[in-house]
């Protein structure tokens, strides 16, 4: 080696600069930074002229000299050992600090010529338009005021390409521009070209004998690109999307009796233009079986298999369905877990017989292993207080664990409406019997804006407003102010409810309104209600639950000309008899309560379990209106996935009766009865069907033409409602999809103050439309999830009304969430 040239220079290490990093990671630098009493011993140099007196550092700026001395491995008396040296230099660059590195040796010193890497003064972005820039920037890792390298440049801008892929735009380009400042400064400009989405051209499914190509493209969430899919990204290639879309394949056929059928592949093929995407499924179906066997066994003590074997919901000789199983082995095990055994376990068993094409199934029950709940830990509730959650779980710390609380949990925290996702995850404990279950949510806005409105060719126009938060500050409180505004009606509602009153399984809350009916656009009288209720309840178990309200509530039924008033100012009729008996002040005191038990699977969207409620009525606790009104209404919903093999098939049934009486001498109040139509009865006008009293003219007759009666309701109610929801072709794409509906009902029973139905009474008026005679309409609705919220249509039409019936032949109404 000559004297003063270079022991060793960075630009001969090209070849080395790629493995630094890996150095770094097998504890290069920490050897390299190790005292000189704590390294390997190494033979001592024979010629103290072989021995590094000194080290100088030169080049840097920002670096100390201290710094750049513990990264090296040699130290001054050591020798010059061209290995020491070797990992002196890797261990200098692995530190990302220094562009270039130079080792010579002059004289007995080692010299150490740095060139550092400049320092990031800021970080820009340019061209994206479909990534904010701070979405942008916490994919990266660079920062400004940290050391800038080629290598970490290098780095983010292929983060930033993966995140334009998850973002299905594989043609977006990124190019790192580094502008040089002053003082050994960049800054460091990502020039982004995000290109269009790439989309899918074409899904091609290969081996498919049993099913087309049309029906299986029906069964996965990717789809082809087309027009009408400006609301959808199910058209965006995914791959993650496309994994999911081999399980759905699998889940598919296992629910059609496919046992064997498996996914062979799965591929996405990237076209030249880098702007569409070939995806290819190829299958394997393999026979399709029936079931034959069916039978239980039982290791439970106290628990014998016969016992079971009336919870099989399943038939021999039908087509096995692999989610039917599933779900069966699942309600067993959730029948024992109920019944007093928490750690049973169903497993459900197959044993093929290909020649057959039958499958033998076994339901083996067996005692799972004793778990308890060691800890619960919230994560990602930025919003809604842990103990919000946490009092919402059917556990608690020192509680047995079983699949069930899992599931129940996660049902009753999506049921809260606070949360896009929840899941619930289980690790293992401190002890082989103690789990840890973690809740891990996403939350979602919580406030409602919502609008709504109808069209008639009576009423004309409606519509209304409100703002609601369902998550009040993260506590569950449920506060909210609407108002509704239309030619015939103003009303104005505040009210605040605490779902979890002073911490216990209690709901309170209070309502404030104040209503003004103008019912002259289709009656004759106008109404005004301003008042309060309290609000109460609780529940005996996740099932049964009670409410209670009290309502104190000033009321005035009045704005019209009796008889005479109208002969003297010229008005040709005036309101029915009975609705001048309503006329003037009222003051109602109710106190009410409704038990309800609850079985369906969810309860914002309920597609399947029943739910029951008997309601009670009674005013009279002061104020001078009194009566007992009661009412029952049940609903049924039976999902036809197993028949469809979608979810979006469904049937729902409704019905409901109510009766009411009168005791003591309080006020008779038409306002108080039954009403038939709208909500309860489409196709027909809100109060539209049922007991309905003739107009006065002038000349003291009776006008007993339609449009010009006053609908005063009846003291006895039924209604019935069947409807099929079902998807629309290129509904999924949109969102949009459909119902089917028939609704039934009548209202009689005339509830006046004074009959005047005898013709010899000096008054009589007649009453029509007092029957127990069926309504009945039938009509088509649907449901769009459109970009500003959800829009509801329902277009009904009679098929059996009486002759003066008032009609309602569109309903509609939109909200959006904020």
């Amino acid at each position: 080696m000559k004297w003063g040239t270079p022991v060793l220079s960075g630009k001969r290490l090209v070849l080395l600069t790629s493995v630094c990093l890996l150095c770094v990671l097998n504890g290069t630098p920490a050897e390299a930074r190790t005292s000189h009493a704590g390294r390997s011993p190494r033979p001592a140099a024979k010629a103290m002229g072989n021995v590094i007196e000194s080290i100088q550092v030169h080049g840097n700026a920002r670096i100390e000299t201290s710094t750049v001395l513990s990264y090296m491995v040699v130290q001054p008396g050591d020798s010059f050992a061209q290995d020491d040296l070797d990992r002196s230099l890797k261990t200098l660059y692995a530190t990302g600090l220094f562009k270039d590195v130079t080792l010579r040796r002059d004289g007995n010193t080692l010299v150490v010529d740095l060139v550092e890497n400049p320092v990031v003064n800021r970080i820009a972005f340019e061209g994206n338009s479909a990534i904010k820039d701070e979405d942008l920037r916490k994919e990266i890792t660079m920062r400004p005021r940290a050391v800038f390298s080629e290598q970490a440049a290098a780095a983010d801008r292929q983060k930033l390409l993966n995140l334009y892929a998850s973002k299905s735009r594989f043609g977006a380009t990124v190019t790192p521009q580094i502008i040089h400042l002053s003082h050994n400064r960049v800054d460091v400009i990502f020039k982004i070209s995000e290109s269009h989405v790439t989309v899918i051209d074409k899904v091609v499914f290969v081996g498919n004998k049993s099913f087309s190509e049309a029906r299986l493209a029906q069964v996965i969430s990717s789809k082809e690109s087309a027009w009408y899919r400006f609301f959808s990204s199910a058209d965006e290639y995914n791959p993650e999307r496309v994994k999911y879309d081999a399980e759905l394949l699998r889940r598919f056929y296992l629910h059609n009796g496919y046992v064997d059928f498996h996914v062979i592949n799965a591929t996405g093929e990237l076209a030249p233009d880098r702007k569409m995407f070939y995806i290819t499924f190829t299958i394997s179906e393999g026979p399709r079986y029936r079931i034959g066997k069916m039978d239980v066994r039982s290791n439970l003590r106290h628990v014998d298999a016969n016992s079971l074997k009336k919870y099989i919901e399943l038939f021999p000789n039908q087509w096995y369905d692999g989610t039917a199983v599933q779900n069966n082995a699942t309600n067993m095990q959730e029948r024992l877990q109920a019944q007093g055994h928490p750690f049973a376990m169903v497993r459900s068993d197959i044993a093929r017989n290909p020649e057959k094409k039958v499958v033998d199934l076994l339901f083996d029950v067996t005692q799972g292993p004793r778990v308890y709940v060691e800890r619960i830990d919230i994560n990602g509730n930025t919003i809604t207080e842990d103990k919000v959650i946490r009092r919402q779980l059917p556990m608690a710390e020192g509680d047995p664990y079983t699949p069930f609380d899992r599931k129940y949990s996660k049902a009753i925290l999506q049921d809260l409406g606070f949360f896009k996702t929840v899941s619930v995850d289980q690790s293992q404990g401190s002890a082989p019997d103690r789990v840890n279950v973690a809740v891990n949510v996403l939350e979602k806005p919580t406030g409602e804006f919502s609008l709504g409105g109808g069209y008639s060719t009576n009423v004309g126009i409606i519509g209304n407003a409100s703002v609601k938060q369902n998550n009040l500050l993260g506590t569950g409180v449920n506060a909210g102010i609407s108002a509704t505004v239309a030619y015939y009606q103003k009303q104005a509602d505040l009210s605040i409810s605490d779902p979890y009153f002073l911490n216990r399984n209690v709901v309170a809350g209070v309502d404030f309104y104040g209503i003004q009916n103008n019912y002259m656009t289709y009656q004759s009288y106008k109404e005004g209600r301003y008042g309060m209720t309290l609000r109460f309840g609780y529940s005996f178990n996740r099932y049964l639950s009670q409410s209670w309200s009290y309502s104190l509530v000033d009321r005035d039924v009045g704005s019209f000309y009796t008889l005479s008033e109208a002969s003297i100012y010229g008005y040709q009729y005036v309101p029915s008899i009975y609705i001048q008996q309503s006329r003037g002040w009222s003051l109602l005191s109710q106190l009410s309560t409704t038990l309800a038990y609850d079985r369906r699977d969810s309860r914002m969207r309920p597609r399947s379990g029943y739910l029951i409620q008997i309601a009670g009525d009674f005013a009279g606790l002061g104020g001078n209106t009194r009566y007992v009104r009661a009412k029952i209404d049940g609903a049924y919903y039976l999902p036809l996935d197993s028949i469809t093999g979608s979810h979006e098939w469904g049937l729902q049934f409704k019905g409901g009766t109510g009766y009411m009486t009168d005791w003591g001498n309080g006020l008779v109040n038409v306002i108080d009865n039954f009403y038939l139509g709208g909500q309860n009865l489409r196709g027909f006008l809100q109060g539209g069907a049922g007991p309905r009293s003739a107009h006065y003219v002038a000349n003291g007759q009776i006008l007993p033409l339609q449009g010009q009666e006053d609908l005063i309701g009846g003291k006895f109610i039924y209604t019935a409602s069947a409807q099929l929801n079902f998807p629309l072709p290129m509904g999924d794409d949109v969102g949009i999809s459909g119902r089917y509906f028939v609704d039934a009902g009548s209202l009689a029973g005339i509830r006046v103050r004074e009959n005047h139905t005898n013709p010899g009474d000096p008054n009589f008026t007649p009453i029509s439309g007092d029957t127990l005679s069926p309504r009945v309409s039938t009509g088509f609705g649907i449901s769009w999830k459109s970009p500003f919220g959800l829009v509801n249509i329902d277009a009904g039409v009679p098929i059996i009304k009486s002759s003066r019936d008032r009609l309602y032949p569109i309903r509609f109404g939109f909200g959006q969430q904020f």
